[in-house]
């Protein structure tokens, strides 16, 4: 919206030519992204305490987590907040990517959100029930590759393919399996943050490495001088999805604040699913999808770890590999504090994050 309505200022203000920058752009989503979250998280955090919806703590987890209940949930809100008011003022609006992560992410939240009123307010258990919730993700991943595919913007021969990590100017096209990639890719990130949401600061700070890898590798997918430098495919439009990433990351620092141990908000299933689908989303938009794997390695540790704890119960007559999953609780059960196991994890997913950037050189 800013970008509108001050770059074509810019012969009259030359002082407004910096809208032209998406650096800079970037740079003032994160900060507005912040200031939101310092702005309305408090009387959020209030709303939240005063409707009385607290957080349901599960009887068969960590026993040093029962002081935990009735913590305010749905903190999401704040999150989707905080990324998408940022993402809208400095974006380029006639930039369809920038559509597209507005869309799965506000989707995926409002999903999240139905679970989260239905544990919380209905009182309801398990909330919105595994396969509605798996039926909506779906539903969001296909909707989102459907305008990929239809709309003018995309129509290229890279359209349905895929990046290979560490190879040289190769993309491996998935043809009519693209959408169900696209899905799959949607819901896979969203469970798996899901997933990792059981400690104060845990989900929140695990996504700001990966937020700030697929917006560097936007920026530079939408530069085509940096593109060919570096063997990158050059996605026209591309560079405008670094807006959103810097949106997310502010958001991210901001909500935080908040949810560091001890948390004063969680952000329930409201920001989980939003924020593991906008970075599957994002990934999807710089043909970088198999980079997941690497970036959001935590995420995948933890979703291997429920799996590997299922089956192993299921075939293997009761016995389990790990004290608990997700992966988290186990250390938790070996005895390490909940901040020993939050920031060690935090630091991994830095280290998977520059390991991610450096493929753009080692290939």
């Amino acid at each position: 919206m800013l970008y509108h309505l001050l770059f074509p200022l810019h012969e009259q203000f030359p002082l407004l030519n910096v809208f032209r920058y998406i650096t800079f752009r970037a740079a003032y989503a994160a900060v507005t992204a912040l200031i939101i979250c310092v702005v309305f998280g408090p009387p959020i955090i209030r709303w939240l305490q005063r409707v009385k919806f607290g957080q349901q703590v599960r009887t068969d987890g960590p026993k040093s987590h029962l002081v935990k209940q009735g913590t305010p949930t749905m903190g999401g809100l704040l999150i989707l907040l905080a990324t998408i008011v940022p993402t809208l003022l400095w974006s380029n609006l006639t930039n369809l990517n920038v559509w597209i992560m507005v869309w799965t992410t506000v989707a995926l939240g409002a999903l999240g959100f139905l679970d989260d009123w239905l544990r919380v307010v209905r009182k309801q258990k398990n909330g919105l029930l595994g396969r509605y919730k798996l039926v909506g993700q779906v539903t969001i991943g296909m909707i989102s590759g459907l305008v990929i595919l239809w709309a003018e913007p995309f129509g290229s021969q890279t359209t349905t393919a895929t990046s290979i990590p560490f190879v040289k100017d190769r993309l491996f096209d998935l043809g009519i399996l693209y959408l169900p990639f696209v899905a799959l890719v949607v819901t896979a990130t969203s469970n798996a943050v899901n997933l990792a949401d059981g400690l104060d600061g845990l989900a929140i700070g695990l996504v700001i490495p990966p937020a700030v890898a697929f917006g560097g590798l936007a920026y530079l997918c939408g530069n085509q001088n940096f593109a060919e430098y570096l063997n990158l495919p050059f996605l026209e439009g591309s560079g405008e999805l670094a807006i959103y990433a810097g949106a997310l990351f502010g958001a991210s620092l901001g909500f935080l604040w908040y949810n560091a141990h001890p948390a004063q908000v969680f952000m329930g299933d409201t920001g989980s699913l939003a924020l593991g689908g906008s970075l599957g989303m994002l990934a999807v938009l710089i043909k970088r999808e198999l980079l997941l794997v690497i970036v959001g390695g935590i995420f995948v540790a933890e979703t291997l770890s429920v799996v590997v704890q299922v089956l192993s119960f299921k075939y293997r007559g009761g016995k389990r590999v790990f004290r608990m999953a997700p992966l988290h609780h186990h250390f938790e059960e070996l005895g390490w504090p909940e901040t020993r196991v939050v920031i060690r994890f935090w630091i991994l997913g830095i280290i998977l994050a520059l390991v991610t950037l450096s493929t753009v050189k080692l290939q």
